[in-house]
């Protein structure tokens, strides 16, 4: 197991090109269960995430192959199972994404329970709603969700998957799936609208889906017959790009992160700026101005912000929007509406001495002038992001332990900011 030793008060300087999405990648990746045909992926990121996705269609008959230019060829000319087990599935959430597809393709699924990271109750009952909507024989046996479709197939249904906070990303794209292959109409109201939904749609219309209404909460599929091969770029990474500007922002430097695409990140654009931090904006670059973040006259103003769907200020940048926070001017309110307990690193920027509390659902940020380093412990993704934008402006070396998770979503994070200036190891415990 790895750990990442990170030297604080170095100001970052250059530019970091953003990678492709992780969130999006990985439905698209199952969506190859849908053809027997070839699926050419440009930008996919290089990430434990992505492996683990291939392990779990490898399971089930596709074929997979990276080459030299970040590029994923995924191949299933038939199914050899149907059943994904739960030495990979428990190790992301994503993998449920093989649900919809193996049910639309085979007319079976018999998947495990998923797991990921562990910050709260995260229940997938949107996906089999829809599932059940469409005809399929839903049920939980021994820890698997085991699904049937009808001998005649899957049918159109009009839907609603929508929940009190807004709508379910995964739970779209994997009844989406299902539904390009369904007899007739499918219409799903309450449709997530986050860009790596729109993203899976696109791929699904090159493959020769019917789907109206991608980026809206109406979606309309008209079901085919059968999907083909197709080629497709995904997205950059929303998240990683907006980690990496929060931390210019944080060390003060002149920061650009190129190859992103800013109307994706509008909501936290939008933030940084009431928080007084200087950035300019391109077509698809954002970039953060050189200034004295730790000065009186020039330290961060303390900006509440409440976690939404999209376009919402996302819930996986919440965690390093805290971390920004600790060093303001001023108290900040984080209110978490779509993971109530998504705070597991308080406890470790407090360590490293944060003025931070929970209440409930939100989280009061006193800020402060000084962070000390301390050794640390990820809980989840997002968090091992936020400890290690603290450590870098953290006085002395921040020890983060168990930094598989920051793995998960980042590729190799200490080589993509090292040419920055960031002054970060990886040892081994």
């Amino acid at each position: 197991m790895d750990k990442l030793i990170v030297e604080g008060r170095h100001r970052l300087t250059g530019e970091v090109p953003t990678a492709g999405s992780k969130n999006a990648v990985l439905p698209i990746l199952a969506a190859s269960l849908l053809t027997s045909r070839p699926l050419t992926l440009h930008n996919a990121p290089q990430l434990s995430d992505v492996e683990t996705m291939r392990r779990v269609l490898a399971e089930l008959g596709c074929e997979t192959s990276r080459d030299d230019h970040g590029t994923l060829h995924a191949h299933t000319p038939e199914l050899h199972a149907t059943r994904a087990g739960w030495e990979h599935v428990r190790k992301m959430r994503g993998s449920v994404c093989v649900l919809g597809p193996l049910l639309a393709r085979s007319g079976r699924a018999e998947v495990s329970l998923p797991g990921g990271c562990v910050f709260g109750v995260r229940p997938i009952d949107l996906h089999l709603k829809g599932f059940r909507a469409l005809g399929a024989d839903v049920r939980i046996e021994s820890g698997y969700v085991v699904a049937e479709a009808p001998k005649d197939g899957l049918r159109g249904a009009e839907m609603f998957l929508g929940t009190a906070f807004g709508s379910s990303v995964l739970g779209t794209a994997n009844v989406m799936m299902a539904a390009v292959l369904a007899k007739g109409r499918t219409v799903i109201h309450g449709a997530a609208c986050e860009p790596e939904v729109v993203d899976l749609g696109r791929c699904l219309r090159a493959m020769g889906a019917n789907i109206e209404g991608l980026g809206s909460p109406r979606l309309i599929i008209e079901g085919v017959e059968e999907l083909g091969g197709a080629e497709h770029t995904v997205i950059p990474d929303r998240i990683e790009a907006g980690t990496y500007v929060i931390a210019g922002a944080m060390t003060g430097g002149r920061v650009r992160v190129s190859g992103c695409r800013p109307a994706h990140l509008s909501v936290l654009i939008e933030r940084l700026r009431e928080a007084q931090v200087p950035l300019e904006v391109g077509e698809d670059w954002i970039e953060t101005q050189a200034y004295e973040p730790r000065s009186a006259a020039e330290r961060p103003r303390a900006t509440d912000v409440t976690t939404h769907v999209f376009p919402g200020f996302p819930t996986d940048l919440q965690a390093q929007w805290m971390s920004l926070m600790t060093m303001a001017d001023g108290i900040s309110i984080i209110t978490e509406r779509i993971y109530p307990d998504r705070y597991m690193h308080l406890a470790e920027l407090a360590r490293m001495g944060a003025e931070v509390r929970r209440e409930g659902s939100m989280a009061i940020v006193r800020g402060t002038e000084r962070l000390s380093g301390a050794p640390v412990t990820a809980s989840d993704l997002r968090a091992s992001a936020a400890l290690v934008l603290a450590g870098l402006v953290a006085e002395g070396e921040t020890e983060i332990h168990r930094v598989y998770h920051i793995d998960r979503g980042y590729e190799r994070i200490e080589e993509r900011l090292a040419p920055l200036g960031a002054v970060i190891r990886r040892e081994q415990e």
